[in-house]
């Protein structure tokens, strides 16, 4: 696992009247930003997972800003794609994320972050957002030249 630090600025990009967004300028160290593999609207899928037991909670955007304030503050900050602005995960429900670990998947275009989730994860108000629409998966068998699930 990659662990990524960035320095606190003593300025951010970022202050009232400023752009912000995909593609603003962005306190983030220019090594890390360097290595990104950001989509075409300039962000980066982030999964956001408990810590201690490995449970996968949700899944975010995060563009350079977003990650440096991740980064730096210790909370799970994102884009929302719907509101075009940031978002600290529990300024509003109260259900925090506190930052344990961020790394980088290899091939750079995924950030994990290792949270420890203070109640729900998911806006429906859920632990997290994956437990609710399970689907079966079809198990191998001697035709499908798939292994069965259980091995």
């Amino acid at each position: 696992m990659t662990r990524m630090t960035s320095t606190p600025s003593s300025s951010s990009p970022h202050s009232p009247g400023a752009p912000a967004g995909p593609g603003a300028p962005s306190a983030l160290d220019p090594g890390i930003a360097a290595r990104l593999k950001r989509g075409a609207d300039g962000l980066l899928p982030a999964i956001a997972q408990q810590y201690d037991t490995g449970e996968v909670l949700m899944l975010g955007w995060m563009d350079d800003e977003a990650l440096h304030r991740t980064l730096t503050t210790g909370r799970c900050t994102y884009w929302s794609r719907s509101r075009r602005e940031y978002w600290v995960k529990g300024d509003t429900s109260g259900h925090f994320q506190w930052v344990k670990s961020v790394a980088l998947d290899c091939d750079t275009d995924t950030v994990l972050v290792k949270v420890d989730q203070v109640g729900a994860a998911c806006h429906t108000g859920a632990r997290t957002c994956f437990d609710e629409d399970v689907l079966q998966a079809v198990e191998g068998g001697a035709d499908s030249g798939v292994p069965p699930l259980d091995q």
